[in-house]
């Protein structure tokens, strides 16, 4: 089974952090959740982003999520595979050199990253998405186009698997996103 390294930070979106989360634990994956600055046992703040027929998502507090793992004492050669959140985490994640590091870790290593909804914002902010079909919420294509990837509209529940990376617009693609990514695994 994979050791998979889930990179979280306040306001992450609560369905796309809980749901990798418990159900690639649940596959028999290891999932280790950290944040900048924060240590085992601290939490983060989430928010629940809904579709409710407006012009853009709504936004509701959601839940403290306990992070499990130190992201000081995180060793990237520890870890097969990379899952990105959405929410609006990555916003300010993508500005964390660290973080950064990260990413290109699992990408210059040709191991399996999954990233939903904004998470993209992160992707686009640490490699080149030049030759990757991406999938986010619609507002991410700018950058996914602006970092060279081919961002790809896909209905709110559908996923794409190009190359080693696997993205979907929002949390309702939970079930083809989780899918295509424990393919992967």
């Amino acid at each position: 089974m994979a050791r998979v390294l889930l990179i979280a930070g306040d306001f992450v979106e609560d369905y796309e952090i809980m749901v990798p989360f418990q159900a690639l634990q649940a596959m028999g994956h290891t999932v280790d959740a950290v944040c900048p600055e924060k240590r085992e046992g601290d939490s983060v703040r989430t928010a629940i982003h809904d579709f409710e027929g407006d012009q853009t998502y709504s936004e509701k507090p959601g839940h403290n999520f306990s992070l499990n793992a130190s992201f000081a004492e995180v060793a990237m050669v520890d870890y097969d595979a990379l899952v990105v959140p959405g929410g609006r985490a990555p916003e300010y994640l993508r500005l964390d050199e660290r973080v950064l590091e990260m990413v290109r870790h699992f990408f210059e290593h040709d191991k399996p990253v999954a990233a939903i909804c904004h998470g993209a914002q992160l992707l686009a902010s640490a490699i080149s998405l030049e030759g990757f079909r991406v999938s986010a919420y619609p507002a991410c294509a700018p950058e996914v186009t602006l970092a060279g990837g081919n961002f790809t509209s896909l209905e709110v529940d559908q996923a794409i698997t190009s190359g080693k990376l696997v993205t979907a617009p929002a949390w309702p693609a939970h079930p083809a996103w989780l899918a295509r990514f424990a393919e992967l695994l």
